[in-house]
């Protein structure tokens, strides 16, 4: 933890000091004051908006309540707000969508104010206080010193450590279990899994899986009989889940997972690529999977294709079209994108997202997730 940054701040008269973890790279706070349970809610969101943290020393159930009164009170709407808001109703989607943004990172900065002290060997020294050792070492590693994180981003870790024990099941699967490590995009959306298990397959001698993540699409490729596949990642989290989902499926005779950006060497009849939806900069490792700054990622798959697939061979782009409802991306540019890139689109299945926030109507972004497709683009190569 050499490399970990320190914090410090004043605690019975004396000055103390601790590693800083913050998987998002926040930036250690400047000041940090101790709170306990006489802490009032309404002082801890006043300290936290200005920019001061609260490192708790009660009990751990008690900072719990108080990180949820924090949050109901960084929902609220003051009148000024309520005007401004009505005012938004003119701006366009995209506007509306960095203003969205805009919130939400205030927010996740507001609410990670309030800290946990953790001791070496992820121990948290505070009464009722959960067992974290196991959560905290998938992520971090061996903690050898004490260590402050933020209770939100503690809450994240036991979060994804559940789902990484549970699983979830996929019906493409025949109902057998993905297991997503933290910072690896979970399959909970369905669609476009669902996509790749019906599109017709071209070939079941190969296929290649670009950005496999936990190497779900891969796993579906094989079931359906395709002899091998080799699913690559740039990420060592992703790496280390896609083997270990596709150990656990029984399918490490058929699936090579590989790090590699974006193509492994040579061609393949069938080449895959789910790549991040959203053309905006993610704040967050699990937002790689979903923002995508310029969408290089798209443009890259679609440069790279004509090189690495065989000349009776398709690739399968599955996007979301929620960047087109919010303005951030036209069906135009797509389409130029892929015949810019010397690619055909000979079909396109599509599929609505059945997640509860395309009916939620109390969503900023109701709207566009309520008209929002998924699609599997199948792309060939343009006959000269």
């Amino acid at each position: 933890m050499t490399d970990v940054p320190l914090v410090e701040w004043r605690e019975d008269d004396a000055k103390r000091t601790a590693r800083w973890r913050s998987e998002n790279r926040t930036p250690p706070p400047r000041r940090i004051v101790i709170a306990d349970d006489l802490t009032r809610a309404d002082d801890a969101y006043r300290l936290a908006c200005e920019g001061t943290a609260l490192l708790w020393r009660g009990d751990f159930q008690n900072a719990r309540q108080l990180l949820a009164a924090m949050g109901r009170r960084a929902d609220r709407k003051p009148r000024r707000k309520r005007r401004a808001h009505r005012n938004t109703e003119a701006l366009s989607p995209a506007q509306r969508f960095h203003l969205h943004r805009q919130a939400q990172g205030q927010r996740a900065r507001t609410l990670g104010m309030l800290l946990i002290p953790v001791d070496a060997g992820h121990v948290i020294p505070l009464r009722r206080a959960p067992d974290v050792r196991k959560a905290c070492e998938e992520v971090y590693g061996p903690a050898e010193e004490p260590y402050v994180v933020a209770l939100r981003e503690l809450q994240g870790l036991i979060g994804a450590h559940e789902w990484r024990k549970k699983g979830v099941p996929i019906p493409a699967l025949g109902g057998d279990r993905i297991h997503p490590h933290y910072g690896v995009f979970s399959p909970v959306r369905g669609e476009y899994v669902d996509l790749v298990a019906q599109a017709p397959l071209p070939s079941t001698e190969l296929a290649y899986d670009i950005g496999t993540g936990t190497g779900v699409l891969a796993a579906v490729l094989a079931r359906r009989g395709v002899a091998k596949v080799v699913a690559t990642d740039t990420e060592p989290r992703a790496l280390a889940c896609a083997r270990e989902n596709v150990v656990r499926l029984g399918l490490a005779d058929r699936i090579e997972v590989v790090r590699a950006d974006l193509f492994p060497s040579g061609r393949a009849p069938l080449v895959v690529c789910n790549p991040p939806w959203i053309p905006a900069r993610p704040t967050s490792p699990l937002e790689h999977a979903v923002y995508d700054p310029g969408s290089t990622m798209l443009r890259g798959f679609l440069s790279g294709l004509p090189s690495h697939l065989t000349p009776d061979g398709e690739g399968w782009l599955i996007i979301s079209d929620l960047a087109e409802h919010l303005g951030l991306r036209t069906r135009a540019e797509l389409l130029d994108a892929i015949t810019g890139a010397g690619l055909t689109v000979v079909d396109r299945l599509d599929a609505r997202p059945a997640h509860p926030r395309a009916a939620d109507p109390s969503d900023p972004l109701h709207t566009a997730r309520a008209a929002e497709i998924t699609s599997l683009w199948r792309l060939t190569l343009t006959p000269r």
